[in-house]
This record gives structure tokens, sequence and C-alpha cells, in this order.
């Protein structure tokens, strides 16, 4: 008996089913989601220790919910999908999946990998933080949303993508070339002006005293952090 949470995500009602079912006479404790909106809520509520994520949901893309749940958590994903094109895998693990298996499938191996993922996990899923509170700010990085005294606060993709990078690393120093990568591209690590631009434009929305921020903090010439 593992007593490993699962959280399995796919949108065929009798395959979940027969997998859930499996699973948890393999000791498993299992959740299950249809759509990527329910994985990425059960996710962020469950903190489950692994996540069996079928590609093809119905309201968005697999990929895109990797993508969401990398921003927060370091949980093992284990794709199961009927694609088996190369460029699907490869888009997957890049993505931040940590195993890709394809339909069909042999019960025993998927039951093998589930738990090898689990044993590689380096950090256990109870550590991650879906939720970043700092003063009067709120940041989920699992719905992709901030509140500021309880209020919603509206950002433009860029502007999120700038503080979910700053939050992810928070009380560290990010770099001006690492930040201008991951938010804007390799193409962009020159361009430290957009740096100041997104900056201020997060202090007027965010800081109550946008001239003098307790959080979104610059380093002179090296680059930015998050304080919380």
């Amino acid at each position: 008996m593992t007593g490993n949470r699962i959280l399995v995500v796919d949108d065929e009602p009798g395959l979940a089913h027969a997998l859930a079912i499996t699973l948890r006479a393999s000791g498993w404790d299992v959740a299950t989601a249809a759509d990527g909106a329910s994985a990425l809520a059960a996710a962020a509520s469950r903190l489950p220790d692994v996540v069996l994520l079928d590609l093809g949901l119905p309201d968005m893309s697999g990929l895109d919910v990797i993508t969401a749940l990398r921003a927060w958590t370091r949980v093992p994903i284990v794709v199961l999908s009927a694609r088996q094109h190369g460029e699907d895998k490869v888009d997957a693990l890049d993505a931040g999946a940590d195993d890709y298996v394809t339909k069909p499938f042999a019960m025993n191996e998927l039951l093998a990998r589930l738990r090898a993922a689990v044993r590689r996990a380096a950090v256990p899923a109870e550590a991650d933080e879906a939720v970043v509170e700092a003063g009067d700010l709120s940041v989920d990085l699992a719905r992709r949303r901030v509140l500021r005294d309880g209020i919603e606060v509206r950002l433009s993709p860029t502007e999120w993508s700038m503080l979910e990078v700053l939050v992810r690393n928070r009380g560290r120093l990010v770099g001006r070339r690492q930040l201008l990568q991951e938010v804007w591209g390799p193409g962009y690590s020159d361009e430290t002006h957009y740096l100041r631009v997104y900056s201020a434009l997060l202090r007027r929305k965010l800081e109550a005293d946008p001239a003098h921020p307790r959080h979104i903090i610059t380093q002179p010439g090296m680059g930015y952090v998050f304080e919380v």
C-alpha cells in the first residue's frame, strides 16, 4: 500500500473510472478531474504526490496545465496520452512533465512509472505553496491571479509573467538577464528598459507606495527581488 495521493486528469469517464479503481486497489489515494480548470483547482487544494495527466482536455491544452502547475509546484507529472508523435512527447517534457506514457498501456508498467516518479521527486509536494501572502497581497500561482486587500488586481499577461518569476524566486535576487529571458525570451536579454517599464507598472498596481516599494525591490545594476 503506497498511501500516496494521485490526481488523475482525464476527460474519458470510463478510463478515469477504471484507473481510479485500479489505483485504489493498489493503495493510492485517488482524486479525479475531467478538465484543466478542475485539475488546477484540485492540485492546489489536495497537493497530490503525483499527477497523471491526459493532454487532450476539453477546456485547455494539457501543456497549459503543465505550465500552470510548474509555476508553483514541483509535483511529478506523468502524461498519459494517445498522441504518439515524437514532437508531442518532446513538447510535454519541455513544458515540465516528468514522464510520458502512450495509450494503450500496460497497467503494471504505469504503476511502476508512477512509483518511480514519486521516488524521484526531490521535494515533497507539501513543501509547495500555491498561494503566497505578502502583506496585503495574495498571489495565487495556481490560479494565476493576485489580490490586494482582497480585491483582484487585473494584470496584463506580461505583468503577470514578470510577477510570477519574481514570486517563484521570492527572497532571492533574480538577475536582469534571467528575468528578461524568462518573461520575454532569449532574444530580449539586453532590453533592460522593459524591466524598468514593467516593474513600474507592477508597483503602481500592487504597492501601497510605489515610490517606496515593499515587495518589488530593485537591486541597481543586478536585478529584482520579491520580498514577502
